[in-house]
């Protein structure tokens, strides 16, 4: 049987999208790769991206894209200028991966099912021959001399290679293999990782409602929620789907919100924060008392209660009504405007009682890590350890919910892979010189 190599000229850790593309990028360069994934299977955390449709990329223009990137997203735009979302689209299109555009310029594979991102990627990087060593773990990284020189796997076998690309995530999601290994390999050469934190997160609320479980699994679509310092200074605004659930809100936009209630209690500490909800945000607040007052006054000896069936979400009728302090069963005609003003005020500012996010482990992106500061912008390469590369969530770079983190897994992992196998190589042709001149001198000296 023939004894697995164990020479390399890049080793790349980690079988996520940012570890798969850089491993696919390394050996398009002619590098030798090997690629060392921790479990049974590639792509664990690809599969189950997008819901599992796998939202591939975002088509926005690039400073649209960083705008989305709340952690540190500045850094990436040398790494976008080589490969970025337009990149992305056309990697994967020539690659048969049909993909179409959705709301926010989200990109999905026609498919609607990751299964076909994932598959096509690993095939890919299986064609350009990369090493795939399932089930190893590894233990460290390895450092000589000052340089990267490979790594030790935890059965103990030793892979050499002058440069080693560290994609093996965060914290989130940790049944996908993303356990913070990367955080001490990094430490051990000398980086600083920034405080770990929980992003792209549900969030977690005390209302008496959300303890009652009333609203429990209702969906509000196109909605605007703003978020307030426990003081009352505004935060943030963000604007798509939710869906409340047993301990409080998830969905995309609550998702997106998950960064600044976890920035902000950092921050503040840990007193709750005032979370809005505008159920009608293209209505103003004069047109929908204008519009839902001439309902009511169009069913005069109706119930309020049954005039707003159709109006808003059916579900809320009654909570909204209670917060309004006004009853289920009484007639328009039985009412006086200034009530119903406090009920237009609570539609458009339906309020939440914020008390965190749920943990780390349960969010879906790991907000810190390896500092930025440290790491090469152009090439992902680490100023302090030669030889060292990061890619994807392992730094301290993180986007919103809608394609953007993905698409730092894949243009990071894209230019990590690339500018290793570039420096890899020119190592390997330096010490192909040095030896030929060796052999020379020795001639010389024998003559």
């Amino acid at each position: 049987m023939k004894k697995e190599e164990t020479q390399y000229d890049v080793i790349v850790i980690g079988g996520g999208p940012a570890g798969l593309m850089a491993a696919y990028a390394a050996s398009a360069q002619g590098a030798r790769v090997c690629l060392t994934e921790k479990g049974e299977k590639l792509g664990r955390k690809l599969i189950i991206s997008g819901g599992g449709r796998c939202n591939v990329t975002n088509a926005k223009e690039l400073d649209e894209l960083i705008k989305e990137m709340p952690g540190n997203g500045r850094f990436m735009y040398s790494a976008f200028s080589q490969f970025g979302n337009r990149d992305i689209i056309r990697f994967f299109t020539e690659l048969g991966v049909k993909l179409k555009e959705e709301d926010r310029g989200r990109m999905f594979p026609v498919t609607d099912k990751a299964i076909t991102v994932a598959n096509t990627l690993i095939d890919a990087v299986k064609r350009q021959g990369v090493q795939i060593r399932l089930n190893s773990p590894v233990q460290r990284v390895l450092y000589d001399a000052g340089r990267t020189c490979g790594v030790q796997l935890a059965s103990g076998e030793t892979l050499t290679a002058p440069c080693v690309v560290v994609a093996v995530g965060g914290c989130s999601v940790p049944r996908t293999g993303s356990t913070g290994d990367g955080y001490l390999w990094a430490k051990e050469a000398g980086h600083t990782v920034t405080e770990l934190y929980p992003t792209e997160v549900p969030l977690t609320a005390d209302d008496r409602f959300i303890r009652e479980k009333r609203l429990q699994g209702l969906s509000l679509r196109d909605v605007k929620l703003t978020l307030y310092t426990s003081r009352g200074k505004k935060v943030s605004t963000q604007e798509g789907d939710m869906i409340f659930t047993h301990f409080g809100i998830s969905g995309p936009a609550a998702l997106r919100m998950g960064h600044y209630v976890s920035v902000t209690m950092r921050r503040q500490g840990t007193s709750p924060l005032l979370l809005t909800i505008d159920l009608m945000p293209d209505c103003s607040p004069d047109e929908l008392f204008r519009d839902s007052w001439a309902r009511l006054e169009a069913h005069p000896k109706k119930a309020v209660k049954n005039v707003l069936k159709g109006f808003l979400p059916e579900r809320m009728i009654p909570l909204l009504l209670d917060l309004a302090e006004i009853p289920a069963d009484v007639m328009p005609s039985h009412m006086a405007k200034a009530r119903w003003q406090r009920f237009v005020q609570l539609v458009k500012a339906f309020p939440l009682t914020i008390t965190g996010t749920l943990s780390l482990e349960e969010a879906f992106i790991t907000g810190g890590g390896v500092h930025v500061k440290e790491i090469e912008p152009q090439t992902m390469q680490s100023k302090l350890m030669p030889g060292l590369f990061f890619a994807g969530e392992v730094m301290d770079v993180h986007a919103h919910t809608g394609g953007y983190n993905i698409t730092i897994a894949f243009s990071s992992g894209y230019v990590a892979g690339f500018h290793s196998a570039k420096q890899a190589l020119s190592c390997n042709n330096s010490r192909r010189l040095d030896m030929s001149h060796e052999e020379v001198t020795s001639v010389g000296t024998d003559t």
